[in-house]
């Protein structure tokens, strides 16, 4: 058995848990504050208690080691004692931790092999390290050669760079029919943005020479498979989420990239990186009324073609391969205790 952490935050974490397990040889449980079903290509799931739902968490860093650890929390202690208990049941040969310092450190002092995927950004504090140092493996879901942060170079013996992750790898390119007035789509993401659909509007007030289409923005629709939208569009504006670069990558869509703010400026990293290696037209925060005409047909201009940099084909089996590798050892094949003398997994689906 093999145990995938998944944050609760958005959906790109689970997005991405999807496309890396489905190429995994071993069976795998998720285990996630938020309902993750179980079917393919999860073959269980566990609904892990919240722990961030007290008034007031006291020390919550641990004294400035951890990130998220506030004493007295009932629900840490059960969402803890939830892992505690599926992995005496089920020992699994490796746990994917994307991503949770806490948890990286929890569940190997509990003696299971673990795989951090990493996060774009400024990732220097103590947690962080700590975590880093502790794994086992680390997947970074992005190209070396695009994006090499100086935090992660200690590590580098054990990190594997794998390329984007997207759920669109294999899917046949979209190819943009001729339209008349050029067509901008703007994207948004469930993990929050400070935008809405009326900027949106705002724009094709403006500039109605472009055909503008908001998906995913406060007010606008939401659509769970947005592959038909990137096909019918000339430009596409989005966020520097790495599902939502990854996605773009796979469709070689020109791209406008405005960074959402994010713990330690994960976003605007991978913002840079794009800028530096001329995949995207990147800019620091939504342009004001009378930059777009000059973006809109900068981005045009690039084009999608160097979006292949970025590496998603066959970028989830890659980083499968590491996890089955470091699964497959032969300490990782015992077979799980039977008397344990703890109860058995709570909140599976089996």
């Amino acid at each position: 058995m093999i145990g995938y952490y998944i944050h609760h935050h958005g959906r790109g974490h689970r997005t991405r848990a999807a496309s890396i397990a489905a190429h995994l040889h071993g069976a795998v449980t998720a285990l996630s504050s938020v309902p993750v079903p179980a079917g393919p290509p999860f073959a269980a799931s566990m609904l892990l208690d919240r722990d961030d739902r007290d008034g007031a968490p006291e020390d919550p860093t641990a004294h400035g080691v951890l990130h998220w650890a506030p004493a007295h929390d009932t629900g840490l202690r059960t969402r803890m004692t939830q892992i505690a208990t599926w992995v005496a049941a089920t020992r699994p040969s490796v746990m994917i931790v994307d991503v949770s310092v806490e948890i990286t450190v929890f569940v190997r002092l509990l003696g299971v092999p673990v795989v951090v995927i990493a996060q774009p950004g400024e990732r220097t504090d103590t947690a962080h390290r700590l975590a880093y140092q502790m794994a086992d493996h680390i997947v970074a879901a992005w190209p070396q050669e695009v994006y090499t942060p100086d935090w992660l170079r200690p590590f580098a013996t054990k990190t594997t760079f794998v390329g984007g992750i997207s759920r669109f790898d294999g899917r046949a390119r979209p190819i943009p029919a001729p339209a008349r007035e050029p067509r901008v789509l703007v994207l948004g993401g469930a993990g929050g943005s400070t935008l809405s659909v009326a900027d949106v509007r705002a724009c094709a007030d403006r500039y109605p020479r472009y055909r503008w289409r908001a998906l995913g923005l406060p007010g606008a629709a939401w659509v769970d498979d947005p592959w038909p939208a990137l096909g019918d569009c000339d430009v596409v504006v989005t966020h520097a989420g790495q599902n939502a670069i990854a996605d773009l990558a796979v469709a070689r869509c020109p791209a406008i990239v405005i960074a959402q703010q994010r713990p330690f400026d994960e976003q605007v990293a991978t913002a840079a990186a794009l800028g530096a290696g001329d995949l995207a037209v990147t800019v620091p925060a939504w342009p004001a009324m009378h930059e777009w005409p000059a973006l809109i047909e900068q981005a045009r201009r690039l084009g999608g073609d160097q979006w292949i940099r970025w590496q998603t084909t066959g970028a989830a089996r890659r980083a499968a391969a590491v996890i089955d590798r470091l699964a497959d050892r032969p300490a990782a094949r015992l077979p799980p205790t039977p008397d344990s003398g703890l109860p058995g997994p709570v909140g599976i689906d089996r």
